[in-house]
């Protein structure tokens, strides 16, 4: 009977002060990511990085060969968002893109063409 008190004295003491040590110690804030960074994970990715300019403008010619994807949180997108885009939360992990995988495929369709922009 003892042994279990002291399992759970151990135990509350544990939680205790890893929340004091997790308090302490938060996790740091996101670095900001240069425009070489992006360039290069976009070469690595296969990515095409296009100016808005060029999205302006293929927006005006043919907006159904687009697929706009807003990756904000679901509160800035009902805030504001470019008409006619989804709204896709990404998460920057492995996990965020192996969960939105099948959701993206199914919002791309058969067409292998069509060009998606994500904001």
């Amino acid at each position: 009977m003892i042994a279990i008190y002291l399992t759970l004295l151990a135990l509350t003491a544990a939680v205790f002060l890893g929340a004091v040590w997790w308090r302490r110690h938060p996790a740091p804030a996101p670095r900001e990511v240069e425009w070489p960074e992006v360039m290069a994970a976009a070469a690595a990715g296969g990515y095409r990085l296009i100016s808005t300019a060029e999205m302006a403008d293929r927006y005006r010619q043919d907006p159904k060969n687009l697929l706009l994807v807003d990756t904000r949180a679901p509160a800035e997108y009902l805030a504001g968002h470019i008409r006619g885009a989804v709204n896709l939360p990404l998460t920057p992990t492995w996990w965020g893109r192996r969960r939105c995988q099948q959701l993206l495929a199914t919002l791309l369709g058969p067409d292998k063409e069509r060009l998606v922009v994500f904001y």
